[in-house]
């Protein structure tokens, strides 16, 4: 269900601005800001469990237009710091991930639309992935977003509730990114993941 023009603007006088890190990209490839995005996507609620003060991951947000609506992709913000993380002990190829850190990854959406061409109602989903050393990665959607993010917690109830699992495309990259960085992709419809030289893909579109 679409939301009315007036839940949208109920949104925006209760949400808040995400204060997003995005990291430095040629002004020709930048996305352009999307008028009142902001203010009509969903907001984070981090686990109350884990203050955000003190954080070594900051816990951040990214805001994704989805035609009419939004989506808003919230994720706890893990640093290489001198580490192999992909592909390495901490995230290793061929096995879950959180797809960042402490809580699970999850996106909030007020509109339906097609993560990786699986069809999601409006609402929340956790998001894992398995990193793999070639051109695509595994993305998994699941209705779960109660528990906490770590792989273990992974249970066969959580697995249960998954929605699906789809390829999308990663490639290598130049530039090393310190920090886990989730951004609205510049001129396609979705998101990208960019950490260590890897960018990863999540198409994103409204149905």
């Amino acid at each position: 269900m679409r939301w009315s023009r007036m839940a949208l603007l109920a949104v925006a006088a209760f949400a808040v601005m995400a204060c997003g890190l995005e990291p430095e990209a040629d002004e020709a490839t930048r996305a352009e800001p999307v008028d009142d995005l902001a203010a009509a996507a969903p907001t984070c609620q981090p686990s109350p469990d884990m203050p955000l003060e003190g954080r070594v991951s900051p816990y951040d947000s990214a805001n994704i237009a989805v035609g009419d609506g939004a989506a808003t992709i919230c994720y706890g913000r893990p640093s290489l710091r001198g580490r192999e993380m992909i592909g390495g002990e901490a995230v290793p190829y061929g096995k879950l991930w959180r797809t960042g850190a402490n809580e699970p990854t999850i996106v909030h959406l007020n509109v339906p639309a097609r993560i990786a061409g699986l069809p999601v109602e409006p609402g929340s989903y956790s998001l894992y992935t398995i990193p793999q050393p070639g051109d695509e990665w595994t993305l998994i959607i699941n209705r779960s977003t109660s528990q906490w993010g770590h792989e273990s917690r992974y249970t066969p109830e959580v697995s249960a509730q998954e929605l699906g699992r789809a390829q999308v495309p990663a490639e290598a990259i130049e530039e090393t990114v310190e920090q886990l960085t989730i951004r609205p992709a510049a001129e396609r419809a979705g998101a990208l993941l960019e950490w260590q030289n890897t960018r990863v893909f999540i198409s994103i579109e409204p149905r």
